[in-house]
């Protein structure tokens, strides 16, 4: 399981700060840079887990399915438990380092998917840049308004929202709705039926639309959402 691991971090160049100096180095700066955030199940240990509800989760498929695009995919299995605030923060210093060395803010998106969704949410708050990219899939729900500190988050930069319309995590429009409001908010409800699962593969009801977006070609992706 370890060496799995390893090997996704090693093909997908999940990086430390000073990984991203050595971007520099190979000339890949100009490139569009994505981070991917999995969901809960991948933190138990196997990055194909087989949920009895939504099937297999294929964590290494869905950071195959970006690299073929050409960006420069960060991705990490995360250990069991991971705390939200600490691995946003995590993030947001990797995204730092990424713009110090270089690399253009408008470049770089962070996409996650139901806790990794969670933690991206928390990224743009903390990172409070307008030039940064999110894509949050699968995690808005009535828990933003209860737990105290989800209460205090405010989105920043460009959002794309991703939900499943038979998933109990529904749509962000609220969560983007809290003042200042992020820079642009796009939002997209699928209809695969296969509620959280939908976001277990790389199915192209969701990758075809963020990596559209990631791309800035947003042809049907509803942008500047009213609110």
């Amino acid at each position: 399981m370890k060496n799995i691991r390893l090997l996704i971090c090693i093909l997908f160049f999940c990086h430390t700060a000073a990984e991203g100096r050595e971007l520099s180095k190979n000339g890949q700066l100009s490139k569009r840079h994505v981070f991917y955030l999995h969901g809960a199940i991948i933190e138990l240990g196997d990055p194909r887990p087989n949920h009895k509800e939504y099937g297999v989760y294929d964590y290494p498929a869905i950071v195959s399915a970006l690299s073929k695009y050409e960006f420069q995919v960060i991705s990490e299995q995360r250990k069991r438990d991971t705390d939200h605030l600490l691995y946003a923060t995590k993030v947001v210093d990797q995204v730092n380092s990424l713009i110090a060395s270089g690399a253009k803010a408008e470049n770089i998106t962070v996409v996650g998917f139901s806790k990794g969704g969670m933690i991206t949410a928390i990224v743009s708050s903390l990172l409070a840049r307008d030039d940064v990219n999110f894509v949050i899939m699968a995690t808005c729900g009535e828990w933003y308004d209860n737990d105290e500190y989800l209460k205090s988050l405010r989105l920043r930069g460009n959002i794309f929202s991703v939900y499943e319309k038979s998933d109990i995590a529904g749509s962000c429009k609220s969560l983007a709705s809290r003042e200042p409001v992020p820079l642009s908010f796009a939002e997209l409800g699928i209809d695969t039926g296969k509620k959280h699962g939908a976001f277990f593969l790389p199915r192209e009801e969701w990758l075809n639309p963020v990596v559209s977006w990631i791309r800035r070609n947003t042809v049907g992706i509803p942008v500047n959402s009213p609110l």
